[in-house]
């Protein structure tokens, strides 16, 4: 009876918390662009950036670099992680345990430890400098994390019958991997790709330690080169360029838009096609 009584209550609680959450969405994203449509001036696209452009056309293919080479370092890594895990490991083994509480202790380290790591062991100890490759590395590292978590969270989701079925028709583990259960966990797998380009484009402390903060655009992947973050960043913290700050962070929401979207009709290709 006390249950039912508190229910409407509950009820308007979970309302009034989701609209206050899109609310404060819609309030950040509508500042944004309020603040920065108005600056998107074609010298802010302009190849190379200047004192007087403040161009973030380098930024954005550094950033595209560098989304890029950090996934295809952390996604195999992360998805054979996974799959070891989920798939081979014995239930119960002590090793197991171990690496899932590492996982979970890495993905709660502040990204400028991360960024010292970086900065010590890539760019000093190897030799690397700053530059793309030593950012992508550290930000392998990070997102590693969340790309075994949620692949193992996916991979669990797929229901014992499919592997089952695919055992009793005479497929080894393997081609059941393979064929049967990843195709079928690749809606969450993708997921956690998502969430892992999102840390990375919105990545800045680590980056200013690995991969620098020169707006220019790379030579190659020892380069050093500033992503959009970086650049906004960097933009606002000198006080002379708020507006292009503004514009800066206008692109960055689009971009990020673009690729959740595109990852979101992926995976709902994939959904269908399994």
């Amino acid at each position: 009876m006390k249950g039912d009584l508190l229910s409407p209550f509950f009820r308007w609680a979970v309302r009034l918390a989701a609209a206050i959450t899109g609310g404060l969405v819609l309030l950040i994203i509508g500042y944004i662009l309020i603040k920065g449509i108005p600056h998107l001036t074609p010298s802010l696209f302009a190849w190379q950036s200047t004192s007087e452009n403040a161009s973030v056309m380098p930024s954005i293919i550094n950033t595209l670099i560098m989304t890029a080479l950090a996934l295809i370092i952390a996604t195999p890594l992360g998805i054979g992680s996974a799959v070891y895990l989920v798939e081979y490991a014995k239930r119960g083994n002590k090793a197991v345990e171990l690496i899932r509480l590492t996982t979970e202790t890495l993905a709660g380290i502040p990204s400028i430890v991360y960024g010292l790591f970086g900065y010590l062991f890539f760019v000093i100890a190897l030799g690397w400098n700053y530059s793309l490759l030593s950012g992508a590395f550290t930000l392998a590292i990070m997102i590693l994390p969340l790309v075994i978590r949620t692949t193992e969270e996916a991979l669990k989701s797929v229901p014992d019958s499919y592997r089952e079925g695919s055992f009793g028709l005479g497929a080894g583990r393997l081609r059941t991997v393979f064929k049967i259960v990843l195709p079928s966990a690749v809606p969450g797998i993708l997921a956690g790709v998502i969430l892992s380009v999102g840390r990375i484009v919105g990545e800045t402390a680590a980056l200013i330690y690995t991969a620098g903060t020169i707006a220019a655009l790379p030579q190659n992947l020892l380069s050093s080169g500033s992503t959009l973050s970086v650049h906004m960043y960097v933009l606002a913290s000198e006080g002379l360029y708020l507006d292009q700050a503004y514009s800066t962070a206008v692109v960055l929401l689009v971009i990020v838009l673009l690729i959740n979207f595109a990852a979101s009709a992926l995976a709902k290709r994939f959904a269908k096609g399994s």
